[in-house]
C-alpha cells in the first residue's frame, strides 16, 4: 500500500501512525527507550528548517537519528530517492541503516505508534500536550518527563531494622531508584523490576496506602500519602511488569 499522495508528500505524512510531528529528539529518545525495541523508529519534524524531517530509530539501549529531506517528488535520504515513505521503510527493512562512525547498523523492524496504548494514569501524557502546545525542549524536559516514568515521594520500610523512612523514588524503563531526598545525586538502591513478580495494595501493615513489590528475596513495603497516589504507582508498576512478560 502507498501512503503517497500527488497532491502533496504532506498529506502522505498526515496518514503515517508513525509520524509524530514536533516531538523533540529529547522526546522522541525518551519514547523508544521507554517503550520501543530494537529496530523501532518514528518520524518527526526536524528543526534544520522547511521540509526537514529526522527519522529516529532504538539501536539496543541508544536512540540514532537520521536527516530525511522531504521534496515535491518523494523523499530523499543520503544520496538516494524514494517516491513515498513506504518506499524507504521497506528499503531500509532489509537493509541496514549505518548509525554511526563506529558502524552501528540497524534495520527498520517496527514503527512506534503516535498513538500507543498507555496506562491512563500517566502523568507524563503532558509530554504530548507539552508538544501540541509549541513548547520548546527546554519547557519539556523539566516538566514532562518521558512516557513510562514516574516520581515522587513515598515512606519505606526498612529491610533489617522495621522502622519507616520517607525516601525519593524514580521509575525509569525497569529500574526503581530511590534516594535520601530529592536532590540526592546518587541512590540509595536500583532495584530491577524484572526480577520482581508482583505488586499489590498491602493490608498487613499498620498504616494506610500502603503496597508492596514481591522479589525473590525480599518484598518492599512502600507507604503513599493518598489512596489514589497508592492507586497511580500499583497501575504503572503492574503496567512494567506486563511490558516485561510481553518480552519489550
Amino acid at each position: 500500500m502507498s501512503f503517497y499522495s500527488d497532491d502533496s508528500s504532506t498529506d502522505e505524512l498526515e496518514t503515517l501512525g508513525w509520524y509524530h510531528h514536533d516531538l523533540s529528539r529529547h522526546a522522541a529518545e525518551a519514547l523508544l527507550l521507554s517503550n520501543g525495541t530494537d529496530g523501532s523508529y518514528l518520524l518527526r519534524n526536524s528543526n534544520e528548517g522547511e521540509g526537514c524531517l529526522a527519522l529516529s530509530v532504538r539501536a539496543k539501549d541508544s536512540v540514532k537519528h537520521f536527516h530525511v529531506t522531504r521534496k515535491d517528488n518523494g523523499y530523499s535520504f543520503g544520496f538516494n530517492e524514494y517516491p513515498t515513505l513506504q518506499h524507504f521503510v521497506i528499503h531500509f527493512a532489509n537493509q541496514p541503516l549505518l548509525g554511526s562512525d563506529a558502524g552501528t547498523l540497524m534495520v527498520l523492524k517496527s514503527p512506534y505508534p503516535w498513538r500507543v496504548e498507555e496506562p491512563s494514569i500517566y502523568e507524563s501524557v503532558r509530554v504530548h500536550t507539552a508538544i501540541q502546545t509549541g513548547r520548546t525542549e527546554n519547557d519539556l524536559v523539566p516538566t514532562a518527563p518521558s512516557l513510562g516514568t514516574k516520581e515522587g515521594y513515598l515512606t519505606k520500610q526498612g529491610a533489617f531494622v522495621k522502622n519507616w523512612k520517607q525516601r525519593w523514588f524514580t521509575l525509569n524503563r525497569y529500574e526503581l531508584k530511590y534516594f535520601k531526598d530529592k536532590g540526592s545525586e546518587e541512590p540509595i538502591r536500583t532495584v530491577d523490576l524484572r526480577a520482581c513478580s508482583a505488586v499489590q495494595f498491602d493490608y498487613s501493615q499498620e498504616r494506610v496506602n500502603c503496597f508492596c513489590l514481591v522479589f525473590p528475596e525480599r518484598t518492599f513495603y512502600l507507604c503513599a500519602k493518598t489512596g489514589v497516589e497508592a492507586d497511580e504507582w500499583i497501575k504503572i508498576l503492574r503496567w512494567k511488569l506486563s511490558q516485561i512478560s510481553k518480552g519489550r
